[in-house]
């Protein structure tokens, strides 16, 4: 997670989509500290991109779609948000736009699920992508760029936490370059998905605090898991 440490017994909970003629699927290594990054190739047998989480503001729901504009590969996509029954405002937020960067059509899309409060997530929407463009290397080592721009997020978030309050927000990103590559990122366990053929393929990893991996990577950097009863829903 980005930002503070705390969660939610009941976030709520919404799904979106990014698809097109051609689609992608993984390759490539994953980053370190956490963050997965995977760059993928589009392929012609695979209809739909989906990624599910938490998103936007307090409504119970919200339904929207969109299709990219200067790429021969079109790129459509749509996203269905629905608020969870946790007894306070949805605090989650997604991005799905279309950009035209240094010559190149960029699809962005993304979910922040916020946690003891939207500020953390509301900050991701606004300014994780900018902080991921304005990278030096981005058009020529975009992984590693990814990677800096999280991290260097993340350490604002933690130094303006009086500002921004104590909670976090989980992320997961996706680039659409010409509508030919994808890069996505996660931290937390917000996830991207695709369906090949009515399977459905998680990309990314989970970052779940119960896993081997994920406890040892904790405990190495001083923090410490407890489990706590959680309460019917």
């Amino acid at each position: 997670m980005i930002g503070g440490q705390a969660a939610d017994s009941q976030p709520p909970s919404a799904s979106a989509s990014c698809s097109s003629s051609s689609s992608s699927s993984p390759s490539g290594p994953a980053a370190g500290g956490g963050l997965r990054i995977h760059r993928s190739k589009r392929r012609p047998d695979i209809l739909n991109m989906l990624m599910t989480a938490a998103c936007l503001s307090s409504s119970s729901s919200d339904t929207g779609k969109g299709q990219s504009k200067l790429s021969s590969n079109k790129v459509t996509h749509g996203f269905h948000l629905v608020e969870g029954r946790s007894g306070h405002d949805m605090e989650d937020y997604h991005v799905a736009e279309y950009r035209y960067e240094n010559d190149h059509e960029l699809g962005l899309f993304a979910i922040y699920d916020g946690h003891l409060g939207d500020s953390v997530a509301s900050y991701l929407k606004a300014n994780l992508f900018n902080n991921i463009l304005k990278e030096p290397l981005f058009w020529s080592d975009p992984q590693e760029s990814i990677k800096n721009a999280y991290s260097s997020t993340n350490k604002y978030i933690l130094e303006n936490s009086k500002q921004l309050g104590p909670g976090g927000s989980t992320a997961v990103t996706a680039i659409v370059v010409d509508g030919k590559d994808m890069w996505i990122a996660n931290i937390g366990d917000s996830r991207a998905v695709v369906c090949e053929r009515g399977t459905a393929n998680q990309l990314t990893v989970d970052h779940e605090p119960h896993t081997t991996n994920e406890r040892k990577r904790i405990e190495k950097q001083g923090g410490f898991v407890s489990t706590f009863p959680v309460a019917d829903r």
